[in-house]
C-alpha cells in the first residue's frame, strides 16, 4: 500500500533504509506481503547509537516542562493519524480493527499523555539533616542511552511502553521493533519528530534479532536494556547485559490463571474468561490460559464459555463485525495447533474449537480444552493463541496451590463474592497484576510487570521511573567546620 511508511528506519531525525538481509511483512489474514524492508545490519545500530549519545545532554538537561509539552504535542499527532495507526496495525499484526480502533490506539496516546503529565513529578525524597550536620538530598537523574526490544502482539502500544518512560526521564532511545510488525513503530517515531522532540532522541533500527537486536543489546555504549518477549529470549538478553553489566528490565511470557470460586457469579465468569482468552487473538502475555473452576461449578463454567466460544465471528480483521482475527503468523499458528493437538492425544478433549477453520489465512478456532493434568505442557508452557485450559479444584488451597503451579507469574484473576476471599487471592497469587471479578483491564497509571519467569521490573505508571533513573543520594556539610569528630578515626 502506498500509504505505508518509505523508509525502514529512524535514526537522528531523519527516515532512512538499511542495508542487510531482505525482511517482508505479511498479512496473516490473507497470507499476502504487503511490504518488505532492508535489514538494519550492525553499522546502522552504531550509526543509532550515536545519534541517541548526541542528544543525551540536551534532552537530559532540558526542564521538566520542556520535555512534557513535547510529549503533550507527540500525543496529538498521534491522534491526528489514529485511523491509519489502527489500520496499519490490523494490517501487520491481523488484529481486528475493533481491536486496534478500541484499544490498541487509544491505550497507546493515553500512555504518551499520562508520562507527559509523569515527567514533570521525576521527585526524589524530601532534603532532611540526618547526620546531624549533613543535609542529604535525592536526585533522579536519567541514566543515558537506553536498547530496547519490543514484541509482535501489541507492536505500537510496546513502542509507547518502551520509548515513553525512557524519554520522558529524560533519557534518549533505540528501539528494535520486531521484524514483522515495525510500520507502527515507524510511524511513531516519524510523529516524535513532528511532535518537536529533538533529533536523536527517539531512534528506530529494524531487523531480526540474531542480526539486528543482537548488536544493540550487546552494546557497551547503553546504560539500560529493555526487552519483551518469550522468557527464553530474556535469558538470553540477560546474558548479554551481565557481560556489560548493563541494567535490565524484562516482561516475558505469562500463562495467566482464572481462578474461579463456588460463589462466583458464573455467567460474568464465563464471557469473562472468554473475552481474557481470546483477546488479540489469545496473543497476549497476561491472558487467561488457565481456568480453574470449583467442581461443583466446573459443568456449569464449562458448558457457558464452549456455547460463547461457538459464537464467536472469525474473519476479515478489516470487517467491524469480526470478533477474532488470525494469528501473526502461519508459524505461530501452527505452533498452537500442535500444542493443541498434543494436548488432546495425551488425554485432554476439546469443547470448543480443537482445529484449524477452513480459511487462507493463520486462523485458528477459539478452542476449550478440558480434561488436560496439571503438568501437562499446555498447562504449564506458555501457548500465545485463542486457548484456554479448564481445570477443576476442591479447595481454596487447592485453587491457590494450583495457580502458583506454573514457572510464570504476570497476571492472574480470582471470581468471587467473597471479600475475604478476594483478598486471599490478592495476597497468595504470584503475580504482577491480580484482578478480582475481571481479567485484563490495563491503565496507565498503574504498573505492569511480573513475578518468576515473567520478569521483573515495571511498564507504565511513575513506578518505571525506577527502571529508568538513576537514584543519586547528595550530601553536603552544613556547619562549616575544618575538622570533623569522624576525622579522628583516621588521625587525631
Amino acid at each position: 500500500m502506498s500509504d505505508y511508511p518509505t523508509f525502514s528506519n529512524y535514526i537522528g531525525g531523519q527516515p532512512g533504509v538499511g542495508t542487510g538481509p531482505e525482511q517482508t511483512v505479511i498479512n496473516p489474514a490473507t497470507g499476502e506481503t504487503i511490504w518488505t524492508y532492508l535489514a538494519d545490519e550492525p553499522a546502522a545500530v552504531e550509526a543509532a547509537l550515536d545519534a541517541a549519545h548526541a542528544a543525551f545532554p540536551e534532552w537530559s538537561g532540558a526542564t521538566p516542562g520542556d520535555r512534557s509539552g513535547a510529549l503533550l504535542k507527540l500525543g496529538a499527532e498521534l491522534e491526528a493519524i489514529a485511523d491509519e495507526l489502527a489500520a496499519t496495525e490490523t494490517a501487520q499484526a491481523g488484529k481486528p480493527i475493533r481491536l486496534s480502533t478500541e484499544f490498541d490506539v487509544p491505550g497507546s496516546i493515553d500512555n504518551v499523555l499520562f508520562f507527559a503529565g509523569a515527567a514533570r513529578r521525576l521527585d526524589g525524597h524530601a532534603s532532611g539533616e540526618y547526620s546531624g550536620d549533613h543535609t542529604s538530598s535525592i536526585r533522579r537523574e536519567a541514566l543515558g542511552v537506553v536498547g530496547s526490544i519490543a514484541p509482535w502482539n501489541y507492536p505500537l502500544q510496546m513502542a509507547v511502553w518502551k520509548v515513553l518512560p525512557a524519554i520522558a526521564a529524560g533519557n534518549t532511545i533505540v528501539l528494535k521493533a520486531a521484524e514483522n510488525t515495525p510500520l507502527t513503530t515507524l510511524m511513531l517515531a516519524e510523529a516524535c519528530t513532528r511532535a518537536g522532540i529533538p533529533a536523536g532522541v527517539v531512534n528506530v533500527v529494524n531487523g531480526p534479532g540474531p542480526l539486528t537486536g543482537q548488536a544493540l543489546v550487546a552494546s557497551p555504549r547503553i546504560a539500560m536494556t529493555s526487552f519483551t518477549g518469550s522468557t527464553a529470549v530474556g535469558r538470553h538478553i540477560a546474558g548479554l547485559a551481565a557481560v556489560n553489566g548493563t541494567r535490565l528490565h524484562l516482561e516475558l511470557g505469562g500463562k495467566a490463571p482464572f481462578v474461579v470460586f463456588d460463589d462466583a457469579d458464573i455467567e460474568a465468569a464465563a464471557r469473562g474468561a472468554v473475552a481474557a482468552s481470546l483477546i488479540n487473538t489469545g496473543q497476549d502475555c497476561t491472558a487467561a490460559t488457565r481456568a480453574y473452576v470449583h467442581s461443583s461449578k466446573f459443568a456449569e463454567f464449562t458448558s457457558a464459555v464452549a456455547d460463547l466460544m461457538s459464537s464467536v465471528k472469525l474473519g476479515d480483521p478489516t470487517d467491524p463485525d469480526t470478533d477474532q482475527g488470525p494469528l501473526v503468523s502461519f508459524k505461530q499458528r501452527d505452533k498452537v495447533a500442535a500444542m493443541v493437538d498434543r494436548a488432546v492425544a495425551g488425554g485432554g478433549r476439546a469443547l470448543a474449537g480443537g482445529k484449524k477453520p477452513d480459511s487462507p489465512g493463520a486462523y485458528y478456532r477459539p478452542t476449550l480444552l478440558v480434561d488436560c493434568d496439571q503438568k501437562s505442557e499446555i498447562v504449564q508452557d506458555e501457548t500465545f493463541g485463542p486457548v484456554l485450559a479448564a481445570l477443576p479444584f476442591d479447595s481454596d488451597d487447592s485453587a491457590i496451590a494450583l495457580a502458583n503451579d506454573v514457572p510464570f507469574g504476570l497476571a492472574a484473576s480470582a471470581w468471587t463474592r467473597d471479600v475475604f476471599r478476594a483478598q486471599r487471592a490478592g495476597r497468595e497469587l504470584k503475580a504482577g497484576t491480580v484482578w478480582i471479578n475481571d481479567h485484563i483491564p490495563i491503565i496507565s497509571e498503574m504498573p505492569h510487570g511480573g513475578y518468576k519467569a515473567s520478569g521483573y521490573g515495571k511498564d507504565m505508571s511513575t513506578y518505571s521511573f525506577e527502571e529508568y533513573t538513576q537514584i543519586k543520594h547528595v550530601m553536603s556539610d552544613i556547619t562549616g567546620a575544618v575538622s570533623k569528630p569522624w576525622h579522628e578515626t583516621i588521625y587525631r
